[in-house]
């Protein structure tokens, strides 16, 4: 068989692994397409993003539309006459007029099990609502946000207090040697899409800003997997003495907090703070102030000490 044409479009770390793979097979990536390069840092230089990094070490035609429905990029993907079209973590909602130029089909890689988490940003809410798995799904494309049928599928375990970065990076793994055997299927023509079942749906979408802010009278369990899910990226925060503080690497301890108010340090280690919340403490192992790299509880007390009976404020910004 002659091998594939593909242009995969993709943007952040978690669609390194699967261009790598794809890279690594017999089949033909003829264009890679990527966000333009954006800001980034205090200096706000431009910057590329880790796909455009590869491709370009890698001589990949590389595309960078502003946006990826214009009649300009269409008839660019066109001209390259392309067998697939894989996505995975793109970042555009991409046309009908788009999905249908590869001759094959458009496919996609997502961070869970559909129909549960379609959206942007389905491995921070997975763990945000406490679940114990989550997984990949190889999907075929269609105009719907994450609707399109299933091609294959895999679950994962979530780790007792597994943090965003850690999932994320399994994840990618897991979503690239599914990807590579989604494609071999598909020569074959032993993979047979199903539609997705309407029971189990649910929705993840971008992580606003409020979602960082820590609510001390929620229960211990509930902090740990915000703190978790947003590590380690936006990090999720509160309020000591008017300045920001993110908080990261969380346990749950199961104390009865008596009369303390919620936000309130109870204990105070090498080994963590200990904090009253609305039932339960919570152990915070790193923190991080305003400016400043994040640094391990022992480190950070010695330059900036947090006494017991301090009191973390829930407010808005």
């Amino acid at each position: 068989m002659n091998p594939y044409k593909i242009v995969f479009m993709g943007t952040p770390e978690f669609a390194v692994p699967s261009l790598k793979a794809l890279m690594k097979g017999a089949d033909q990536v003829v264009a890679v397409v990527t966000q333009p390069d954006r800001p980034k840092g205090r200096g706000r230089k431009l910057s590329p993003s880790p796909i455009k990094v590869l491709a370009e070490k890698a001589g990949i035609y590389m595309l960078q539309p502003e946006k990826a429905r214009s009649a300009e990029f269409l008839s660019q993907v066109r001209d390259l006459a392309p067998d697939l079209l894989v996505v995975a973590a793109y970042g555009q909602i991409l046309s009908q007029g788009l999905l249908n130029i590869p001759r094959i089909m458009p496919i996609n890689v997502h961070g869970s099990l559909l129909p549960a988490y379609r959206g942007a940003a389905p491995i921070q809410w997975a763990i945000i609502q406490g679940d114990t798995e989550t997984g990949i799904t190889i999907m075929e494309m269609d105009a719907g946000m994450d609707t399109g049928p299933v091609l294959l599928q895999k679950a994962l375990t979530i780790e007792s207090e597994e943090t965003f970065g850690q999932l994320y990076e399994r994840m990618a793994r897991l979503g690239a040697g599914l990807l590579v055997q989604a494609v071999d299927e598909i020569r074959e023509g032993t993979l047979r899409p199903r539609p997705q079942p309407d029971e189990g749906v649910s929705y993840a979408p971008p992580i606003k800003p409020e979602v960082a802010r820590l609510d001390w009278s929620q229960n211990a369990s509930r902090i740990s997997c915000i703190v978790r899910a947003l590590d380690p990226r936006p990090g999720a925060y509160t309020f000591w003495n008017s300045h920001r503080l993110r908080l990261y690497m969380p346990f749950v301890i199961d104390l009865h907090n008596a009369n303390m108010e919620p936000g309130t340090v109870r204990r105070v280690g090498d080994d963590g703070l200990v904090i009253a919340t609305g039932k339960g403490c919570l152990g915070i192992r790193e923190l991080q102030w305003p400016g400043k790299r994040r640094m391990s509880c022992a480190e950070f007390l010695r330059g900036r000490p947090i006494p017991v009976g301090a009191r973390f404020e829930f407010r808005e910004d």
